[in-house]
């Protein structure tokens, strides 16, 4: 607990990290800093050129509720609000899968296939990340996002409105199909679905893409405490073997896929054979597996043929 008296900026850090590494936290030094910044507006200069200056009250205070949560080993995503992905600041909570490094990769490769015009549906859209940032780095595309949760969809909703330019109040811009918010979709581009993967979908898409829940079911407990007690379990859960979702995608997405659409997958580290078998049997062709930065594999994709 750090002390009630007043500390200069660069005192607060060093207790912050402190507190952080006796709780066992393992980037305790980042952690503290970061936590710092957002409470003061600050940047990583501050420290080292405004170190001496005293700290608000108000501001410690909020420090030390912050830090008290982040050894309680909620995320310092879900603690700071937000997370950056694709060069875009996304707001995230407990209610949505914080964006990973590793799902820039499945992005990238839907944009390498992604032409002006195209139509986008993005299974299990949690933040909205994989969506959003696809219409933000294209032209003229539409995109679909579906999630079984309400909440995760109110957090995309956010997302969009900021990071697509879209001023919407209550009933402008954006559509929400079955939950309480509906409203009229003036900006065509991008509409949100309460659903079970493609429950409610209507129509035809170029592209599918998902990141779905893909963690054995009994791996989940194994997992670090940050994801395993305060990411949300529907996001996580696979099944027994973990390929679940991926058996259900390939069954139903020959009905919302068109002739010569593509189907991009994000995938775990040791599943890529058994989703590339999935997706030929289902009759796809050109199907490839993508590595991540680290060298594990982690996108499968490939084109439903035109017949």
């Amino acid at each position: 607990m750090i002390s009630e008296e007043k500390h200069s900026y660069e005192e607060l850090y060093r207790l912050g990290k402190g507190e952080l590494e006796s709780a066992g936290i393992s980037e305790a030094e980042l952690d503290a800093r970061l936590l710092l910044e957002h409470v003061c507006g600050t940047n990583r200069n501050d420290l080292l050129v405004h170190g001496d200056r005293e700290v608000a009250a108000a501001e410690q205070n909020v420090y030390e509720r912050l830090l008290a949560g982040r050894k309680e080993r909620i995320p310092l995503q879900q603690l700071t609000g937000r997370q950056e992905f694709m060069g875009l600041e996304f707001a995230v909570n407990e209610h949505v899968l914080i964006p990973r490094q590793d799902t820039e990769i499945l992005v990238e490769e839907v944009l390498r296939n992604l032409y002006d015009g195209m139509r986008i549906l993005d299974l299990c859209t949690g933040s909205g990340c994989i969506l959003i940032s696809l219409l933000h780095y294209s032209n003229d595309c539409e995109g679909v996002g579906t999630d079984i949760s309400a909440e995760a969809l109110d957090v995309a909703r956010q997302n969009a409105q900021k990071l697509l330019g879209i001023q919407a109040g209550a009933g402008d811009a954006l559509t929400f199909h079955g939950t309480e918010e509906s409203a009229e979709n003036r900006d065509g581009r991008i509409s949100f679905i309460q659903g079970d993967l493609f429950e409610k979908v209507e129509g035809k898409f170029d592209i599918i893409v998902s990141n779905p829940p893909y963690i054995c079911r009994n791996v989940i407990e194994t997992l670090m405490p940050e994801v395993r007690e305060h990411e949300p379990l529907l996001a996580l859960d696979g099944g027994e073997d973990g390929i679940s979702f991926y058996r259900r995608i390939m069954e139903e997405c020959g009905s919302y896929l068109c002739g010569g659409g593509m189907l991009f997958l994000e995938i775990g580290y040791d599943q890529a054979a058994d989703v590339r078998k999935l997706m030929e049997d289902a009759g796809f062709l050109e199907v490839s597996v993508v590595k991540d930065y680290g060298g594990q594999d982690r996108v499968v994709y490939g084109t439903k043929p035109f017949a």
